[in-house]
């Protein structure tokens, strides 16, 4: 599979694993801690989650224009890995749950947030282009998309493993303070510090039925406002320490990259010798290209990066309301392995079920694609592409068949716990749903790459994939819609509005597939 791709492929993709491992890690988690740390709602949750979301598709951006300035992709890219590990250990500083000052303690865990965005802007698109330019090497060419679906493949390697620690961790804690982990608890626990005993009879009842089975090893409370406000710190005190396997991931994926720099093109000495006079490299289109060839390519990357707006807006609500969702409403006794010194148990497992089928089906899919190849039928780019938004559609509409007879949001607030326990939905339901949506994913991700490293004119590679990330982060500032669909409506229709967005966008595409072909040839 890697030997006749470039010799820096490895290397670079290995570098992406360790900083996505970090990532992923905090991504399993971040909506869950939001939410127990500071007692925020769904929706307003969702609100902090769409900016940093949009905020890292966005700030590569600005990475790509300082990297196309500079010529220095090397350097960007190491600053960007330096800064998303002062972020991360930012946002791992324990602070007391309650918190002393509400507003301090949220806005450096925002803060934080921000500089692992910053920094995430600086590393993610220019690495991306640091593999494109490996494949401008005539030798490689042909294998762009095949390469980028390998590096794709090893981004989730490190996405599948993320989700286990951050869970290991935040239970390992837990259980040393002798409590065990239940989904519902946190939220009852943030509504009772605000509301006391005036809180619904309903849902006084469920926290306090729940104290019994959390509390490990005979320990007794005093009352029930002490048992909030220790189970409160130790939560969230153990996502915080999950926070710190994120950091040294990051170490990890300094080394790898630090280590291995040599092996990566170096556009800055191609530039200088091109000055110096020596002949431009083959690979240099540019130089061919006419003004109105340039314009072509340019509107037809923004053409599609308007389709996968929507992908992502569909896509991404993976950390958002199908977490919430599956936290609400799937029976997470069926996940439960006790390790003994922790157990892993809760919602967070299900964001290792899409890293783990990129990985397991990445070789089938690139079979199938060099099948169809040899025998010349193989569709293009854009085709694949749309058909990915097809299958997107069909994820969710999977979802929202299964989702037909639970009740709202609203409802299930009323209702007790034996009550939620009895419309509880199998956890094969969301692995039948990441399998469909993964399969979307190979579809338009790692391909939508190859588009732009092979349309892009090379003068401007840095910036056009920092344009597909800032496709993506336009996407994912929308992401508060899932939250409040998710909150505000039956279950099936939230699920039905995401069919609609990726249908439209499948029939959209399609229109626009033989000028996509035109355009990239």
């Amino acid at each position: 599979m890697f030997k006749q791709h470039p010799d820096g492929l490895i290397a670079a993709a290995l570098a992406n694993m360790g900083e996505r491992f970090g990532f992923y890690i905090m991504m399993a988690i971040l909506t869950l801690f939001i939410s127990a740390k500071y007692g925020l709602s769904e929706t307003t949750t969702g609100y902090i989650y769409s900016a940093f979301y949009a905020a890292i598709y966005i700030l590569p951006l600005l990475g790509g224009f300082i990297a196309d300035k500079t010529k220095n992709f090397k350097g960007t890219i190491l600053g960007g890995l330096l800064l998303m590990t002062v972020g991360y250990i930012v946002i791992a500083i324990p602070t007391p749950t309650p918190a002393p000052n509400y507003a301090f303690c949220l806005g450096l865990t925002c803060f934080g947030l921000f500089v692992i965005a910053l920094g995430n802007g600086l590393f993610k698109g220019n690495l991306q282009a640091l593999v494109g330019q490996m494949y401008d090497n005539p030798a490689y060419s042909n294998l762009r998309d095949a390469g980028y679906q390998i590096f794709y493949m090893f981004i989730n390697v490190g996405g599948f493993f993320a989700p286990w620690i951050a869970i290991g961790v935040r239970n390992w804690w837990l259980k040393a303070n002798h409590f065990d982990y239940n989904a519902q608890l946190p939220e009852l626990c943030q509504q009772y510090l605000k509301e006391g005993a005036a809180m619904p009879a309903q849902a006084l009842d469920n926290l306090t039925s729940l104290i019994d089975k959390v509390t490990l090893d005979g320990t007794v409370f005093s009352d029930l406002d002490t048992f909030v406000k220790t189970y409160l710190e130790v939560f969230n005190r153990g996502f915080q320490y999950a926070f710190l396997a994120a950091v040294a991931a990051m170490l990890i994926s300094l080394a790898i990259y630090l280590s291995n720099k040599r092996r990566f093109p170096d556009v800055a000495r191609k530039a200088a010798s091109a000055k110096a006079g020596a002949p431009a490299p083959a690979s240099r289109e540019e130089i061919r290209l006419t003004a109105t060839e340039i314009k072509q390519r340019i509107y037809a990357l923004f053409a599609v990066f308007g389709i996968v707006i929507f992908f992502w807006l569909s896509f991404h609500q993976n950390g958002y309301s199908l977490t919430y969702f599956a936290r609400d409403y799937v029976d997470l006794s069926f996940i439960d392995i006790d390790l003994g010194f922790t157990r892993i148990k809760g919602a967070e497992i299900f964001q290792c079920v899409n890293p783990f089928f990129v990985v397991f089906l990445t070789p089938f899919i690139m079979w199938f694609f060099g099948s169809l190849k040899k025998r010349g039928k193989e569709p293009s780019t854009p085709m694949k592409i749309a058909i990915g938004m097809g299958i997107a559609a069909v994820a969710y509409l999977f979802l929202a068949v299964f989702s037909f007879t639970l009740p709202s949001k609203e409802v299930l607030g009323t209702m007790s716990a034996g009550q939620v326990d009895a419309i509880l939905v199998t956890p094969l339901i969301m692995i039948g749903l990441y399998f469909i949506m993964t399969v979307a994913e190979l579809f338009i991700s790692p391909l939508g790459l190859s588009f732009v490293s092979k349309v892009a004119p090379p003068h401007l590679q840095g910036l056009m994939q920092g344009c597909w990330m800032a496709a993506t982060a336009i996407g994912n500032s929308l992401l508060f819609i899932g939250g409040i669909l998710y909150t505000s409506v039956p279950i099936w229709c939230c699920w039905l509005v995401f069919v609609a967005v990726t249908g439209i966008s499948m029939v959209v595409m399609l229109s626009m597939v033989k000028w996509l072909e035109r355009v990239a040839r």
